[in-house]
């Protein structure tokens, strides 16, 4: 038996076609509806959501940021905010600080108790906070100009009481040279090259004295005036060769200096450092101390110092 199925399978691919283009239309109909619901949630309910998670915002910078607001984290580093004038910045983590959103201000409860002042009232204006973070110095305390002052008035005591002690100190028998280990405390109040001067000086104080020690090489095992002087000078970087009594009638500049004062003529040196007389001549045995307790004529004598020492 032969039958013909040409009609139905017309009709039946008739009535699948209507089904999917069905579908299709559903499909496209529920995404508008979609599309038109988040549209509608953009332009009301949202905006209110964003107000309220920026008045949820932290008070201060160092609080974190509320879970409930994620947006701040991708907000720009400086907003101009709406009506209020007021920047933000990015801190050092890349948080943003001081921002100030469009938010509704409220009244402040605690108005009552801060005695909020009358419209009559007038204050001079204040300075920038810039301004205002250096003013760090508290009312009565000393100005740098009068710091430094106490600090040279005791300097100055220190100095004096330093030059009084060695000067008190007894000479050993023969000579001038200070007794103990022939050597004198470096002092912490003088400039650093001057403790220099004084640590080279107290290197070789109590080395043997031989014409020409010294000037082949600041390493020697004996050292003459002028060695000895080149020596604690070069301590200090204040030298940089041996140099003979009468070159160093030109080292430096002309006059006494504050802290060292080198006395030369072509025949002998010698030099004081912070008031201590270092000199070869007049020391109290071969193995004595180029320090003595007591000053010496200077009269024949070139003095020479260092710029500002």
């Amino acid at each position: 038996m032969v039958t013909d199925g040409t009609h139905e399978r017309a009709v039946r691919s008739w009535r699948v076609g209507i089904s999917r283009r069905a579908l299709t239309l559903s499909l496209l109909a529920a995404g508008a509806l979609a599309l038109l619901a988040l549209l509608l949630l953009a332009s009301g309910g949202g905006g209110r959501s964003n107000r309220v998670a920026a008045a949820r915002a932290p008070a201060h910078p160092g609080a974190a940021a509320p879970p409930s607001a994620p947006a701040a984290a991708s907000a720009p580093a400086a907003t101009q905010a709406k009506g209020g004038g007021s920047q933000a910045a990015a801190g050092g983590d890349g948080a943003v600080v001081g921002r100030r959103a469009n938010v509704d201000e409220v009244a402040d409860p605690t108005e009552s108790s801060s005695y909020p002042a009358p419209a009559s009232a007038r204050h001079q204006a204040a300075s920038a906070p810039a301004k205002a973070g250096e003013e760090i110095v508290a009312a009565g305390a000393p100005s740098d100009a009068e710091v430094r002052r106490e600090l040279e008035q005791m300097e100055a005591v220190e100095h004096a009481a330093a030059k009084a002690a060695r000067q008190r100190l007894t000479p050993v028998t023969g000579g001038r040279s200070i007794g103990g280990k022939g050597t004198i405390p470096v002092p912490a109040n003088v400039p650093e090259v001057v403790r220099r001067v004084i640590a080279g000086a107290n290197a070789i104080a109590d080395f043997p004295y031989v014409f020409g020690g010294g000037h082949g090489s600041f390493v020697d095992n004996a050292y003459d005036c002028s060695g000895s002087v080149s020596y604690a000078l070069a301590a200090g970087g204040l030298l940089g060769v041996p140099e003979t009594s009468g070159e160093l009638e030109s080292w430096g500049a002309p006059g006494p200096g504050r802290y060292i004062t080198v006395y030369a003529n072509a025949g002998h040196t010698y030099m004081y450092v912070d008031g201590a007389l270092y000199d070869t001549a007049g020391r109290s045995g071969v193995f004595a101390s180029r320090w003595q307790v007591s000053a010496v004529d200077n009269s024949g004598y070139v003095a020479r110092h260092w710029p500002g020492l």
